[in-house]
């Protein structure tokens, strides 16, 4: 079947439309909003002393923020540039200097002092550097002595006993691979990154539901489509561009719908800098919000497709795309068994809405002619993501949403370099262009020429949890090497991952800059490797947008880190000291012949060879997987499953609490105050009805606990469903349980039961007795 090309970018409307304004008053003076001009000022600012390299590296690469995928000022969307002040904050970390000697040589306990934000400021890694347990500062050491200590490491120790990550900064497709390919050679499949911490529940139950792992649509089908939902998903916020498209949506008549427990600001009205009407007035995005209980997602989802087969009663056809389910799914008659057996009570005390809230949407849906659903970490970090996921994909098959323009579903990426990292096989589970399975390894093998460790591999979590097992154990983690990530701060219960990361011999940082878990100390020592960005590597490298496209990014002209290298390159160099029988498969002349293997290895990516120059971009898989109706499962038919109803026992007067993120770009915050809304990072968003219950005024102390830990902070009143509270992250992260991943897909859970209470009360009453009365009272988790 031959497969649409996508069509290129196209142009905004010219004349304005006032009834999409939030406000006459130009530039939303007096709300609460970011303020872009001031930002942008600001980031001149701290760039003053690289201005002309940092015009360039906007200008010419290719956006290392959020993965819509801008390549210098323009995209495949929309016409005309585009910038926003996610990639303006990232900026300077491709501008700085390097840090000055004084500072990065000083005591440790002077260097901890400075939390991340700060440590970031230092500037960037010139050097490879080594701090042995007892030492109280960091030494110069040699590139050649680095790797050398660390292949010595590696050697002594079992291959099980060692462990790769890689984080989304900025990383390319070409590190990715040849950081997964030099893992296998080592002989270990314990290789992680960060997509699969946040999305790997969407690779999971795509692949089960459509046979396919990624968005099945692009941006350009938000544009017009009928209904365009966001689901656990604040673009707004944390994909500043993609309110551009959303803009062009609304100009096109597409009703957008949030659904979220928080009624977000962001996705109410934005202010879009590069749209004169909207920077002067704003644009309303969403037509409504339905706000879902965390964790409801199911149950409403149930609800809908209840509504729609009671709508099936009374007419058939009324709902259902009969012609698309018969012609090109499995399982109607055991799905809509499943969905009539619900009980409507407890869905609406599941879901936190009401049946008629319900049947509303369902109606939204049914009189739809397409839909595109997007979603994010709302729907994926949870310990039932992957049914979540599936849940989604269920609604779509049974309206026709799939295959075609203006329809599809889309896991929405938060960063640059995340897309790629599972298609280069960097993950437990996968393998270049394929899984970690017996077809996919055999092919892989006769590429290589070497024999890959056939045991399964460990997720990241798991992993730094077996720092803790026995010495003698086979899977004792004794060698962590990470590059970029900060697991203190982006983890469940920090307090225990940060013993675990103490606990290891020997652990290695291959970063750009420090931050807070490369000062923790460790059994024998820590290394820390400088690495080149993405505007540094020699002959450039690519990365892959959320829809599929896969960008060039040339290397840059301007200043450089003394001895920083490109990361692709220390993985090649350091696979081939510890496996010196081996190394011919490791070398690798330029970025280039990277790529040329990237394309034999990953058939979707044959194409990726021929980029080289600013500007080469092409979409793998063309503008729509699955396109008309035909699934890439092995009977080419999409998968409709009867998902369970999740059991969620919260006690009266208990609440269940989640993250959110503010001026931040993934763990890296640039601001104390949320933009959007004026919260502060120990704010907790309470609904007002919650608040009069237990007595508490807005910016009241408060302390918010369960088994896990607790956490001090103030109350501030927001539009958020009842019984739901949202903190940030990762300030949070003390009251989530470690340990606690999906089952499916290994995320970790980021939501749990918890207590609220005013600061005094706590603190009157914090006895044993008590505490452990309080505690008792969340057993929520269902049976294993």
């Amino acid at each position: 079947m031959k497969k649409t090309i996508h069509t290129g970018p196209i142009k905004l409307p010219r004349l304005p439309d006032p009834k999409l304004w939030v406000s006459k008053a130009p530039f939303g003076l007096g709300r609460i909003k970011p303020h872009h001009i001031k930002d942008t000022l600001k980031v001149a600012w701290d760039n003053r002393d690289s201005l002309p390299y940092a015009y360039r590296i906007l200008t010419q690469g290719v956006c290392d923020g959020c993965a819509l995928g801008v390549s210098g000022l323009y995209d495949q969307t929309l016409e005309g540039p585009h910038v926003c002040t996610t990639r303006l904050n990232v900026l300077r970390l491709n501008t700085m200097p390097a840090i000055k000697p004084a500072m990065l040589h000083a005591d440790i306990d002077e260097l901890r002092k400075l939390d991340s934000a700060q440590l970031r400021k230092l500037g960037r890694l010139p050097y490879p550097l080594i701090r042995s347990k007892g030492e109280r500062s960091f030494r110069r050491i040699s590139w050649d002595e680095a790797l050398g200590r660390i292949a010595a490491k590696a050697r002594a120790i079992d291959p099980k006993q060692m462990a790769f990550y890689l984080t989304a900064r900025g990383i390319t497709n070409e590190s990715y691979y040849v950081a997964g390919k030099a893992a296998r050679l080592i002989g270990t499949n314990n290789i992680d990154n960060a997509s699969r911490i946040c999305h790997s529940p969407s690779k999971t139950a795509m692949k089960r539901s459509l046979g396919v792992g990624a968005s099945t649509c692009n941006y350009k089908d938000w544009i017009g489509t009928d209904i365009l939902v966001f689901w656990g998903s604040v673009a707004a916020n944390n994909q500043p561009v993609s309110t551009k498209y959303m803009y062009a949506a609304k100009r096109k008549g597409t009703r957008i719908i949030v659904i979220n427990p928080y009624r977000e600001p962001a996705m109410e009205g934005y202010w879009i800098p590069s749209i004169p009407e909207s920077a002067l007035f704003g644009t309303k995005l969403a037509d409504d919000f339905y706000q879902v209980n965390i964790g409801g997602d199911i149950a409403f989802m149930h609800g809908v497709m209840k509504s729609w087969f009671e709508m099936e009663e009374e007419q058939p056809g009324a709902a259902i795309d009969h012609a698309f389910v018969n012609a090109h799914t499995n399982g109607y008659e055991e799905l809509q068994s499943h969905i009539r057996n619900q009980d409507w009570e407890l869905l609406e005390r599941s879901s936190g809405l009401t049946r008629s809230r319900m049947w509303e949407f369902a109606l939204l849906l049914a009189e739809a002619k397409s839909g595109v659903f997007v979603w994010s970490m709302g729907l994926t970090q949870h310990r039932f993501g992957t049914d979540n996921i599936s849940q989604v994909a269920n609604l779509a098959l049974l309206r026709g949403f799939l295959g075609r323009e203006h329809c599809g579903l889309m896991p929405i990426r938060g960063h640059s370099g995340v897309q790629g990292s599972g298609e280069m096989g960097a993950d437990p589970f996968s393998l270049p262009g394929g899984e970690f399975n017996g077809d996919d390894i055999k092919r892989v093998e006769k590429l290589w020429a070497f024999k890959l460790p056939e045991w399964q591999g460990d997720i990241v979590g798991v992993s730094l949890e077996n720092a803790m097992l026995p010495e003698r154990h086979e899977r004792k983690l004794k060698l962590f090497y990470t590059s970029g990530g900060n697991f203190v701060e982006t983890m469940p219960d920090p307090q225990f991952v940060r013993r675990c990361l103490e606990a290891v011999d020997m652990r290695v940082h291959q970063d750009i800059v420090l931050n807070t878990s490369t000062l923790l100390d460790a059994e024998e020592e820590v290394i820390v490797l400088p690495a080149m960005t993405r505007y540094e590597q020699p002959g450039g490298g690519t990365s892959t947008s959320t829809e599929r496209m896969v960008y060039y990014s040339p290397e840059i002209e301007g200043p450089r880190i003394e001895e920083a290298r490109a990361e692709w390159q220390i993985y090649a160099e350091l696979a081939a000291r510890i496996r010196p029988e081996r190394a011919e498969a490791m070398v690798f002349r330029d970025a280039h012949a990277v790529r040329r293997e990237i394309a034999m290895a990953a058939p979707a990516y044959d194409g990726v060879q021929k980029l080289g120059k600013q500007g080469d971009v092409f979409q793998w898989g063309g503008a729509w997987l699955c396109e008309g109706g035909y699934c890439k499962t092995a009977d080419g038919r999409g998968q409709l499953l009867p998902i369970a109803l999740p059991e969620l026992r919260i006690p009266e007067g208990h609440f269940y609490a989640t993250t959110r993120r503010g001026k931040q770009f993934n763990s890296m915050i640039y601001g104390e105050k949320d933009a959007f809304n004026a919260a502060g990072r120990y704010d907790v968003l309470m609904n007002g009805e919650d608040l009069t219950r237990l007595a508490i005024s807005e910016g009241e102390a408060i302390v918010v606990y369960n088994r896990s830990g607790s956490f001090h902070g103030r109350a501030k009143r927001a539009d958020i469903a009842a019984g739901n509270i949202e903190l940030y992250w990762p300030e949070g992260n003390s009251l989530f349980a470690k340990g606690v991943y999906e089952p499916l897909a290994g995320i970790p859970e980021y939501n749990a039961s918890v207590i609220v209470e005013r600061a005094d009360t706590y603190h009157a009453f914090k006895d044993t007795r008590y505490m452990e009365k309080r505690i008792a009272e969340l057993e929520t988790e269902p049976p294993s």
